[in-house]
């Protein structure tokens, strides 16, 4: 993918910002569109010196057109637990009327269209580890919900555009994703004991710690979108790592990286908390010829400069 004109929704979000970095890396021209209810401009603030990127401060949930784009991708969302709980009409606003506007800019100029889903179609599942073929098992009404079913519904959406309208999709079921660009408070396990351990505060573990998490580095993660992007398969493919840690072993990692003397501090799980998350990734493999290099201790430790700086404890 060089040479094109491409329209990134969420533009100015943790994945969206790294994601138009490596898209203009590869000579395309990009527009990164953000209501910056979640993104940051602080995120994209290093790409307003170069020609070929633009920023459109919008909602995609209103009918929008920024001219011809050889292909969008569909990031917009907020993806924390912090922010979908606060923002939860947002969230399946953006997933449905959100997806439907993107889809039909990617319909209006015959363009590329690749959705950013989520490992939390498949909820707290039954099947371990998950491969694309598994359906879930997903509260629809439970605290989570506002997010999980609006990336359900966005993937129904994205694939009736290809079957109805013939939109060339394509769909990326994202697993936990760690790395520079994250927001301190969004929630998520990495963050927290990042932040946690470098104030000297407690780790805070929900539950006995045992429930476990697979941890994708963000460069290894866009990656894998981007190679999902240039192939032909619809999906959905999971892009994640398969490695699988403990919330308590990626607890004692962080404590590691960090040099920190923190304890940990167990809190009663949420509800509808995940008690297992591990992508089966031999689709990405197969026909992408992708799979993750960088393991989690290297890249807390490759993340550990932007945690201090964001936290002001970098000596």
């Amino acid at each position: 993918m060089r040479g094109r004109r491409v329209l990134v929704t969420g533009g100015a979000g943790f994945l969206g910002s790294h994601l138009c970095d490596a898209l203009l890396g590869e000579g395309n021209a990009v527009i990164a569109l953000d209501n910056l209810l979640t993104g940051r401009r602080d995120n994209i603030a290093h790409l307003g010196s170069d020609r070929r990127f633009d920023f459109l401060e919008l909602d995609v949930c209103q009918p929008l057109d920024c001219g011809k784009v050889d292909y969008v991708f569909h990031l917009a969302s907020p993806a924390s637990p912090v922010d979908y709980s606060l923002h939860g009409i947002p969230t399946l606003r953006v997933g449905s009327l959100g997806t439907f506007q993107s889809l039909e800019v990617a319909k209006k100029y015959q363009a590329g269209y690749l959705l950013a889903s989520t490992s939390e179609c498949y909820g707290d599942p039954l099947e371990h580890p998950q491969k694309e073929t598994y359906w879930g098992h997903v509260n629809p009404i439970g605290p989570r919900s506002v997010y999980d079913e609006a990336k359900r519904f966005a993937e129904a959406a994205t694939v009736a555009y290809r079957r109805y309208h013939h939109v060339d999709t394509r769909i990326v079921r994202i697993f936990n994703t760690y790395g520079p660009r994250m927001q301190l408070n969004d929630g998520r396990v990495v963050p927290n004991f990042m932040k946690q351990a470098l104030r000297g505060e407690e780790l805070t573990v929900y539950g006995d710690g045992t429930q476990t998490r697979s941890f994708c580095y963000v460069a290894d993660e866009i990656e894998g979108i981007v190679r999902l992007a240039r192939s032909s398969e619809p999906g959905p493919v999971n892009i994640g790592n398969p490695k699988e840690f403990t919330i308590l072993e990626c607890a004692e990692k962080v404590l590691a990286v960090t040099g920190s003397k923190s304890q940990v501090r167990y809190e009663a799980l949420p509800e509808d908390d995940p008690k297992q998350r591990c992508p089966d990734i031999s689709k990405a493999r197969r026909l992408l010829g992708w799979e993750p290099r960088i393991d989690l201790e290297n890249g807390l430790r490759m993340a550990l400069k932007y945690f201090q700086e964001a936290l002001g404890t970098r000596t």
